[in-house]
Order: C-alpha cells, then structure tokens, then sequence
C-alpha cells in the first residue's frame, strides 16, 4: 500500500462517519474521553485519592498518549494540516492531552483533562445529528462576530462597577466589610448580576441606596448582550440560507449544493 493510499485510509476512518470503520472509531474515540474524564473526576475525590492512587493516574496516562497519537495521525492523514490544526476540532484535541504533559511542570494542571468532553462533540456526527450539530455551529459563529461589541459592553461594566465601587468604599468603610476598592468592586458585580451571595451588605442609609440603584441598573444590563447576540444571530442565519457550512472547520461561503469545503477538504454530509 502507497504512502497516498495509506493516508486516504486513514482519513476515511478518522475523519469520516460514512463508513463503517468510521463510526467504529468515533464510537471508540467518545467511549475513551468519558472513560478518562470519569478518572480525572474520581482522582479529584478524598476515595480515588486514597484508594486508587496508582491506578487513575496510570489509566490518565494511558488515554494521553492514545490521544497523543491519534492527534498526530490526524496532522498525518489530514489534507492540509495546518487548516486542522487552526480549525476548532484540532484546537479541541489538541487542549484534550495538552493538560497531561503540563502537569509534570505545573502541579494540578492534570484536572483540566475534562476539556476533552468537548470533543464528544463529535457524536452528533457519528449519530447523524447533523441539524444539531449546525444549530452549535451556528450558535458558536454568532458569538465569535458578536465577540467585539460584547468585550466592549464588558469594558464598560467594568468601568462602571469601579466607579460605584470606590463610592461604597468611600460610603461604607472598613467597619461594614469594605475594607479596599477591590473589595468594592466585587461587591459592585454581585449586586449588578443580582447572584446576592449575602457576604458583603451596605449598613449606612446612602450606602444602601445606591445598591438599590446598581440593583435596577442591573436588571436593564442584562438584557443588553442578549440583544448583541440576537443580532448577530439573525445575520447567521440569514447566511445560512445562501452559503453553506463546513462543520469541521466552521467556515462559511460554500455554495448551497457543494459536496466539499474548499478550506479544509472535509466532505459535507448528505
């Protein structure tokens, strides 16, 4: 077998979900990652700990270095590699091992291996769940151009949380919990997304006046990136209805009957 005819195989049984030999290996590939990240979890309790010290850690390692492997067979087998690599699914595997080998420089790096639940994306490939699997995409583009006006709405709340923060510090003081700006702050934010967790509460007549205007001013907050979103969301679906998709690399601009993205190569489902 050609070096050529090896890689087709192997991108047919990767990449692919029509084949048998496909489906197999998605099935086998989402079994894996909850099999490991049930060992991350059970690592984390005072049981695992004390009772399987020497086994999860050796099963963490074992799925690593498959996840390893199979990362580098999909660079391998993969028309243009570097269009994987920069896509989300190839930033996803990547991030699914990445924690194992930080770990041995950085202690508790391990747990964040329960990123690699993100890939079990894939199943609404393998089960044919291509309408959901749109729906996310959708979803997640959306998001990425509404990035901007969201990071700028945040800045802003930012800047206003400060300003009514040093005001409950002036207001309040250290005799009431407030004992810095920062502290403010924090204070400020629970108040304008109204969690209430109840430990920091103004005393002083003024003070509690103006949480009441954070308060109300959060309630009419919120409602503002939703807005952003929802904008955003209806321009993507107005482009879904003339382009098409790439569900492996989210790239739009195809024409509504192309059977392959002129990205990545990945063949689009029927």
């Amino acid at each position: 077998m050609t070096q050529t005819n090896t890689k087709q195989v192997l991108y047919d049984i990767i990449f692919g979900t029509e084949s048998p030999a496909g489906k197999l290996f998605d099935l086998i590939l989402i079994y894996a990652i909850l099999i490991s990240v049930g060992a991350v979890m059970l690592d984390s309790t005072e049981w695992g700990a004390n009772n399987l010290s020497g086994v999860l850690p050796t099963i963490e390692w074992i799925f690593t270095i498959l996840f390893t492997v199979e990362y580098v067979v999909r660079i391998y087998c993969s028309p243009k590699p570097l269009v994987y690599v920069r896509s989300p699914y190839g930033i996803i595997d990547l991030i699914s091992f990445l924690p194992s080998y930080i770990s041995l420089f950085v202690t508790g790096a391990s747990y964040f291996a329960v990123l690699r639940l993100l890939r079990v994306l894939r199943i609404f490939r393998v089960l044919r769940l291509v309408s959901f699997l749109s729906e996310s995409t959708l979803l997640t583009r959306s998001l990425w151009q509404a990035r901007r006006k969201i990071f700028l709405f945040f800045y802003f709340v930012l800047i206003l949380a400060t300003i009514i923060g040093a005001f409950m510090y002036l207001i309040e003081g250290p005799e009431n919990g407030y004992d810095s700006i920062p502290m403010g702050i924090y204070a400020t934010i629970v108040t304008i997304t109204t969690v209430g967790y109840g430990d920091i509460t103004p005393q002083t007549p003024l003070g509690q006046a103006l949480a009441v205007f954070t308060m109300l001013l959060g309630y009419s907050i919120i409602a503002v990136p939703t807005g952003i979103l929802t904008a955003e969301l209806s321009q993507e679906i107005h482009k879904d209805r003339i382009t098409r998709v790439c569900p492996n690399c989210n790239r739009s601009g195809h024409e509504s009957d192309a059977r392959y993205c002129k990205f990545c190569g990945s063949e689009f489902p029927h």
